[in-house]
């Protein structure tokens, strides 16, 4: 059976090392879990990242806690104000509709290249993701169930082969968890299945042009799904949120 890739352990071949530019060791380990927390809305947008916080709950340096927070930073997840310290990225409404634009040019013309690409064990991965996204709706978990949305983009990219194309893919990814957990206004999930569906049939068919189509209604859905009005606000510990 296909598992899709986590983030931790597999930074090399799912692209999170190139995106954050950081050598194997404690500092990636750190980010990769600080980047996973974010993803998963547990680490929610303005929430503060105090050094001596994030270091005593990883049993780590307040350099190496520094030096993550910083790698976050330059893929816009994390902001660092002079005086006050780190937290998590508050997407405007502008940058939002910027995020989900620049979706909507990229994701479709990777999608036609992926299903120029797409393998039989391609397709048992990206059926791997969908999988455990149907499981952790079932158990709850909204939070993983995003997460595994957005890596079910991210693993379309890899498989185009594109590696400039697939980093900017990630990061737009992880700007979007962002921006989801501000002004998400529906009840469902943010990747509704039957366009995950959708896309695997083209996979499977290699029909680029239906990919391509597919994805580009997918993601004008998506940012149509946005209440670009005014964020909503909640904010549980920064311990609770790591140690959850």
């Amino acid at each position: 059976m296909a598992h899709p890739m986590t983030h931790d352990g597999a930074y090399a071949s799912s692209g999170l090392h190139d995106l954050f530019q950081l050598p194997v060791g404690r500092t990636l380990d750190i980010c990769l879990k600080l980047h996973s927390a974010i993803l998963e809305h547990r680490l929610e947008p303005g929430m503060k990242l105090s050094e001596d916080e994030v270091g005593e709950i990883y049993g780590a340096s307040r350099t190496v806690v520094r030096a993550a927070l910083q790698a976050l930073a330059h893929s816009g997840l994390v902001s660092i104000e002079k005086n006050r310290g780190a937290f998590v990225a508050r997407p405007t409404i502008r940058e939002a509709h910027e995020v989900f634009e620049a979706r909507a040019l990229i994701e479709p013309r990777v999608a036609r290249m992926a299903a120029a690409a797409m393998t039989d064990k391609d397709l048992k991965r990206l059926q791997a993701h969908i999988d455990a996204e149907h499981e952790a709706i079932h158990s709850g978990d909204m939070g993983k169930a995003l997460s595994l949305s957005g890596s079910f983009h991210t693993a379309i990219a890899d498989i185009a082969d594109q590696q400039v194309l697939a980093n900017m893919v990630r990061s737009l990814i992880s700007r979007s968890s962002l921006i989801i957990a501000l002004y998400w206004r529906r009840a469902d999930t943010a990747c509704e299945s039957h366009s995950h569906h959708a896309l695997m049939k083209a996979f499977a068919k290699k029909d680029g042009d239906a990919a391509e189509e597919i994805q580009k209604s997918h993601i004008v859905d998506l940012h149509s799904g946005l209440n670009l009005t005014q964020p909503r606000n909640s904010s549980p510990s920064l311990a609770e949120a790591l140690r959850g």
